[in-house]
Formats: structure tokens, C-alpha cells, sequence
């Protein structure tokens, strides 16, 4: 049987429909953004650790120029190395029929039986079978992006020699989850892996009976950096370029970064809808429990205690807020797999489920319903603990006190509508002051959410056209001397070229090393320059280091400072240099010397394996031909074409996540508004069927009522716009990308796009609204008047 105070709560429930309505779409939306961030992160992880764990992935890589097999003995015998591979990678140039532009390409020796360490997993076609055969597995990315199927030819320039490789089958590798040449972006249609035989692979490229890459496993109580040290010793004299951690592999450290990002923003945005939905419904709580006053009293002189009192309140809002977590649910499952499903364009996983395992719905759940809670508990506490007596009375009327316009001896210059508008705001001036808030609240997330576009086309141009403003950058297969420069400027096409040395080294400071590339550039270069965010290009000092800040900060370094650095390649100088300035630079931890002085570093002549090209855009195509049948090139990057599948990518996901949170934080503003002005309409409803018996119209009653909630829009954007940058800077600071600073710059459009969005979202409240004093029943409401 349905009790008296359960059927009250369905009256309350449906006269307060619409404001109940706003509040479990605002829960709904930080419980969905809570499941959806948090369950992407959750399936992220543990697609990553399924994938490493299936395919033997290494701890430890270690490139070198060559070694022979005879020292994987002494491999062996290091203490705290479970299991290791050797292997040979080369970078090759690919072709395939009607591509222009070259390909790049990495090409990996397969052990027998795909067995060891880094194993594949074969999606299509079938493993390389006979040995020696000019067969090639192909990673999937790559095969997706340029329609490949088994059985299919591609041309690629194995050691100087244009080979006609068969693809067996199409692969996952964990190595390449996130599939790049090194430079950070995606670039499936650019770069492809490839693996083939073992035996085959060391034929073409003169390694037989040796090795240039090695993969390591650790014992679980290895000590990794003893493991790092041991083996550098052992790799040094055959060119051992320092091995690396699973934490500096870039495919690992990228989709790592990805993951931590996930954490960060199911953080902080889902706890501000959040705290808005507690907001409004503390608000409205106050205003119910303040309204049914006397009905309290009622039900305490009919002989209910405090406990089933304050139960019926929390019922109340208990009900909102589980179809807002319902709502929310539904919303964090879709937008989960969305997100997911998105991730497939950057991260290539054999299983890539999403999945929301039962924490992340418990705990978005159970923050709602007790922050919820405790603030019913909060609201009602007043009334409840009023003897029945005490309650019946109508509560004490405000005092009256002159305005604040009136104060300041301004009441002269402004309308009584405007000053009936600022007194009504100054008599409750916290709950005008939090409507502001929420307001402001809303336009901060679009501003933080939507700011990404921003900082991206910021992150483009100071990158892409102020730093590297070359169209073609090749690589060189090894360092080559002074004449390259001159028979690269002869190509066809060719408008300007200049050529430059990235050499590999160790950089030690104190007790802090870190392995990183010293670029060498010459005086005067227009096509590769240093630049810092705030102050411009950097020259490049005479001698010394010009160093960027991220790097510095690595190892602890200023200006002044001076640090070790051991060449890992050539022969291998050791030499002690002044860091000369510290920069602010985008990408990278980089370091700059003048080419000269860099090449006395190296105690060689002058090397380079790295040029930049400008070109005359109508022979682009007869220079792109010609680059393919260069033997010394191993690379050839077209800069437009990475950049556009870049901006094609990145521009889909921003659109996405610019309507996900335009509608999120519209939803907070309607909330917002719509419940402080259906709050304000229930307290003024006998003051506006007074003013409208009193002989003012429906426009100008509306006016009056509605100019408060205007005058607090124009405070709350504002406001918003200054919480919104602060916001962004917290994400900023709480992601921490290793590869690249995340520029914090939000330019006037954001601003304006949040400002607007939030203007209509607060005209569409208003519109609600002023259809309902429309419909003010005058004599009701002023019969209930005490």
C-alpha cells in the first residue's frame, strides 16, 4: 500500500518535472563522461598489457651498426637477462603503382616459426614458408591505408637494388602499436613495416653472421639500469648507440601518454558537472523544503518523526539523480565505444574491445548519490529540527536596506525596472553569486574542451612552417660528406637545398644521462631553425649547446652549466661542452650546435644525413621520381601529404569531442538558468501578478524577471572566460607529454564559440520561461499570499 508521504512524492515529482529534468541530464553527463573517459582508459590498458603479454614484447632495445654472433655469448652471460633476440632493421624507400611520392619503409628479419620476442599476429594471408623467398609481411595500418592484399607486389631498394617483394600475409606487431618513423605523427599512409626472412634480409644488406638490433627480456628482479650499463659495454665497439627502455620506445611511450591522458580528463571535467548537479539540486531542495514550510510542520504535528521527514527528501532526489545516472550510463557506454572505435585510427591492436568494468559505474554512481545526499541533508536540516509550532509561520520577511545603486547615489540614472532588478539580486547574493558560477562553469569547459583546435593549428604553424619550412626532407642511409649537398641542390626541381648532421650521443650531467640527437646546422639555414614559442628563432651559437628547455630540465641543466657529451657513433668522442642558451621549443628534447663545431665534436670532416629541399611545385613530380632511384636515400618525406593525413585525423576527432562538450556544457547552462529562474519565478510569482494587475504588460512583467537572469550571463561569461583559460592550464600542467609541449593558446574564436553557445542555451531558458509567467493564473496566485 502506497504510504501518504510516497504519494506526495509523486505530486513533487511531477511538478517539478522540468527542473528535475535538467538536473538528471547534468548528472547524466558527468557520469557519462566519467564512465566514458575512464572505461577508454581501462580498455586501453588492457588491450596494451594482452598485446605484450601474447607477443613476448622486449624490456630493453638496442640498436648498433653491426656485431657479430659470436658475442651473443657474452649477451648471455649478463646477469638479469632472462631471454634476447638479435635481428637486423633497415630503412628502405618503397614504391607501389600510381603512388608519386616515395614510400618509406622499415624492414625487420623474422626468426623461424615467428617465435622469441615481439612475435606477430597474422590478420590475413599466411606466414612467410619457404626461406630465402622474397616474401614480406606488411602491417596492417599500411595495408589498410593503400588497399593491400596477400599476393600483391611491392618495389622496394634493398641496399642500393630495386627488389620485387610478394606480400605473404598482413600483420600486428606490439612494437607497432602506434606506427611512426620516429617523428610522433601518425603516418600508416606513408610508413609501412615490413618483415621477411631472416636469412633473405642479411643476404641483401651484407649481415650475415651478424646482427644490428637487439631485443632483451629481464628476470622479474633484474635491475633494468645495471641490465642498460652491461650491455652498452658490451655493444660499444660495434657502434652500440646505448640501449633504451620499454618506457623510451616510442610506440609504448606514445600510447602510454594516451592512456595517462585518459586519466586526466575523466578527472577533472566529469567532477565539474558534478558539482553543478549537487549545486542545482541543493538550490532546489532549499526552495522546495522552504515552500512545503508548513506542510513540515503538518507532518510533524500528525505525529511523523524527523527521520521519515528527511527520508521522503532524500527519496526525492534520489529518484533524479538515478535517472541521471541511468541516463549517464547509457551515455558513457556509447560514448565509450565511440571513443574506442576512434583509437583504431592511431592504435592497432589484435583485441580492441571496449569494456566498463564495474568500479568506474560504482563510483561515478555512488559520488552522485552521496554528494547528492549530503546536500538534501544539508538543505532540510533547518526546517526539520523547527518545532511544528515555529514551522507553521511563514518565515520572517528580508530587510530592507537601500540598493546598491541607490548607495552609490546612482539610482537617478537608472530605470526602476533596472533598480528592482539589482535589489532582487542583492537580497540573495550567494545563490546570484553560484548561478554565476555555474555559468561561468559551463563556459569554461567549452573553453578548455574546445581550445584543442587552437593550440593544434598553433603546434602546426610554429612547427611545420616556422621551423621546418622545407617541402622535402630526405634521410640518408649513413652520414655522407660535402658533396651530397651539391648533388641534391642538382636535382630536378630543386629551388633550394640545405643539408645537416643529427648525430647520436649521451648527454651527462651530474648523475643524470639521457640518450638524444645533437643537430648540426650551418650558418645562415632558412629551412630547418630553432625556435622558441615566445621569443622567435634562436641563433645558433659559435660553440657551445643550444639547448631546448625540456631536455634541460632533464637533466637539470642552465645556461652556463656545462655538460659531458659521449658521440655513439664515428669515433666516439668524449668532449665536455657549454650549454649556451635554454630555449622554450614545442617537439622534442633537442639539442643545436653550430655544424663546424659539431663536427669537431665528432672529430670527423663534414657529414650530413639529413637534407631539406625547397621546390619548383611543377617539376615536384619529376623530383619525387627521381628521389626514388636515389640508393643513398633511405627516406623521402613529402611534408603536405604527412600533414594532411595529420590534419584529416585530427580535425574528425575535434569535431567530435567539440560537439560532445557543446553539449555537455549547454546542458549545464540550461540547468543553470533554467532552474534559478524557475526557483526565482516560484518566490516572485504574487510580486509579478501584482505588478501585472497593477497595469504592466507581459513584455515588460517578463523584462523585469528576465533582465536578472541577463545581468548574471553577462557576469558568469566573463567569468567563465578566465576559469576556462585557468582550466586549460591545469590540463595543460596535469599532461605530461615527454615528446612535445602542449602550447596553451586559446585564440578570440574559442572564446567567442563558448560565449554564444552559452548566450543560447540561456535565450532558450528564458523562453521556457517567459511562456510560463505568460501563463500566470493572477487570482491563484495571489489568493495563496499569506
Amino acid at each position: 500500500m502506497v504510504s501518504m508521504l510516497d504519494r506526495k512524492l509523486g505530486r513533487d515529482l511531477w511538478r517539478l518535472r522540468g527542473q528535475a529534468i535538467t538536473i538528471a541530464l547534468v548528472v547524466a553527463c558527468g557520469i557519462g563522461g566519467f564512465i566514458a573517459t575512464h572505461s577508454t582508459h581501462d580498455s586501453l590498458t588492457r588491450a596494451r598489457d594482452r598485446f605484450y603479454e601474447s607477443a613476448h614484447f622486449p624490456h630493453l632495445f638496442a640498436d648498433l651498426k653491426r656485431a657479430p654472433d659470436a658475442i651473443t655469448h657474452t649477451i648471455g652471460r649478463i646477469a638479469g637477462i632472462a631471454q634476447f633476440q638479435t635481428r637486423v632493421v633497415q630503412d628502405v624507400q618503397m614504391d607501389l603503382p600510381g603512388v608519386i611520392q616515395p614510400l618509406s619503409g622499415r624492414i625487420i628479419s623474422l626468426p623461424p616459426d615467428n617465435s622469441g620476442m615481439g612475435r606477430l599476429t597474422l590478420r590475413k594471408g599466411q606466414w612467410i614458408l619457404r626461406e630465402g623467398s622474397d616474401q614480406v609481411l606488411v602491417n596492417e595500418r599500411f595495408a589498410q591505408a593503400r588497399g593491400l592484399e596477400p599476393g600483391d607486389t611491392l618495389q622496394v631498394l634493398l641496399n642500393g637494388k630495386r627488389q620485387a617483394l610478394t606480400v605473404a600475409g598482413i600483420v600486428l606487431s606490439a612494437e607497432y602499436i602506434y606506427a611512426t618513423r620516429g617523428g610522433g605523427l601518425p603516418d600508416d599512409e606513408w610508413f609501412a613495416v615490413l618483415w621477411m626472412d631472416a636469412k633473405r634480409l642479411a643476404a641483401a644488406f651484407n649481415m650475415e653472421g651478424g646482427f644490428n638490433s637487439l631485443l632483451v627480456r629481464l628476470e622479474p628482479a633484474a635491475s633494468e639500469a645495471a641490465v642498460v650499463r652491461a650491455l652498452d659495454r658490451v655493444l660499444e665497439p660495434y657502434g652500440g648507440r646505448g640501449a633504451s627502455t620499454r618506457s623510451e620506445q616510442i610506440s609504448h611511450k606514445i600510447v602510454s601518454q594516451e592512456i595517462e591522458q585518459q586519466r586526466v580528463n575523466g578527472t577533472i571535467l566529469p567532477s565539474i558537472f558534478l558539482a553543478v548537479a549537487v549545486f542545482i539540486l541543493n538550490v532546489v531542495l532549499h526552495r522546495q523544503v522552504a515552500a512545503q514550510r508548513e506542510q513540515i510542520a503538518a507532518l510533524k504535528a500528525l505525529g511523523y518523526d524527523d527521520r521519515s521527514i528527511v527520508l521522503h527528501y532524500l527519496k526525492l532526489v534520489a529518484v533524479i539523480v538515478f535517472a541521471g545516472i541511468v541516463l549517464g550510463i547509457a551515455l558513457g557506454q556509447w560514448l565509450g565505444h565511440y571513443m574506442t572505435r576512434m583509437y583504431t585510427a592511431f592504435f592497432h591492436f589484435p583485441q580492441f574491445r571496449h569494456q566498463t568494468l564495474p568500479w568506474v559505474i560504482v563510483a561515478s554512481a555512488g559520488a552522485a548519490l552521496g554528494a547528492a545526499a549530503l546536500g538534501t541533508v544539508q538543505a532540510i536540516r533547518r526546517v526539520v529540527t523547527l518545532p511544528p509550532a515555529q514551522a507553521m509561520r511563514p518565515p520572517a520577511p528580508p530587510a530592507y536596506r537601500p540598493a546598491l545603486l541607490e548607495r552609490m547615489g546612482l539610482s537617478h540614472w537608472t530605470t526602476p525596472a533596472v533598480r528592482m532588478i539589482v535589489r532582487n539580486i542583492e537580497r540573495r547574493p550567494v545563490r546570484a553569486a553560484f548561478t554565476v558560477l555555474g555559468i561561468a562553469g559551463s563556459v569554461a569547459i567549452l573553453v578548455s574542451g574546445t581550445f584543442w583546435r587552437d593550440a593544434v593549428d598553433y603546434f602546426m604553424d610554429v612547427q611545420f612552417q616556422r621551423a621546418q619550412p622545407g617541402m622535402i626532407y630526405l634521410s640518408f642511409v649513413e652520414p655522407l660528406g660535402p658533396e651530397v649537398l651539391s648533388e641534391v641542390a642538382r636535382l630536378p626541381g630543386v629551388v633550394r637545398a640545405e643539408a645537416y648532421r643529427s648525430l647520436a650521443v649521451r648527454l651527462r650531467h651530474g648523475h643524470l644521462t639521457y640518450r638524444a640527437a645533437i643537430s648540426g646546422l650551418p650558418a645562415g639555414a632558412r629551412l630547418q631553425r630553432a625556435i622558441d614559442v615566445d621569443r622567435g628563432e634562436q641563433a645558433i651559437p659559435p660553440a657551445g649547446l643550444l639547448m631546448n628547455a625540456r631536455l634541460a630540465r632533464k637533466l637539470d641543466v642552465r645556461a652556463g652549466d656545462r655538460v659531458w657529451i659521449e658521440v655513439l657513433e664515428g669515433k666516439r668522442a668524449v668532449r665536455q661542452v657549454q650549454v649556451s642558451v635554454v630555449f622554450d621549443e614545442l617537439v622534442g628534447l633537442n639539442a643545436y650546435m653550430d655544424a663546424a663545431a659539431l663536427d669537431r665534436l665528432a672529430a670527423e670532416g663534414p657529414r650530413y644525413n639529413i637534407a631539406a629541399l625547397t621546390v619548383d611545385a611543377a617539376r615536384r613530380d619529376e623530383l619525387l621520381a627521381r628521389i626514388k632511384t636515389l640508393p643513398r636515400v633511405s627516406a623521402g618525406i613529402v611534408k603536405a601529404s604527412l600533414l594532411e593525413s595529420f590534419r584529416s585525423t585530427t580535425a574528425r576527432n575535434l569535431l567530435f569531442f567539440t560537439g560532445v562538450l557543446t553539449l555537455f556544457a549547454a546542458t549545464i547552462a540550461v540547468g543553470i538558468v533554467y532552474n534559478s529562474a524557475r526557483i526565482s519565478l516560484a518566490e516572485r510569482a504574487w510580486e509579478l501578478a501584482s505588478l501585472r494587475v497593477l497595469g504592466l504588460t507581459r513584455g515588460e512583467v517578463s523584462a523585469l524577471f528576465l533582465g536578472e537572469l541577463a545581468l548574471m550571463l553577462a557576469a558568469g561569461i566573463p567569468l567563465g572566460f578566465l576559469l576556462g583559460y585557468a582550466l586549460a592550464a591545469l590540463i595543460v600542467a596535469l599532461t605530461h607529454v615527454e615528446a612535445f609541449k602542449i602550447p596553451l593558446v586559446i585564440l578570440p574564436r574559442t572564446y567567442a564559440y563558448a560565449g554564444l553557445t552559452v548566450v543560447a542555451a540561456g535565450v532558450l531558458s528564458a523562453l521556457i520561461v517567459r511562456h510560463r509567467i505568460d501563463r500566470l493564473d493572477l487570482v491563484a496566485v495571489l489568493k495563496t499570499r499569506e
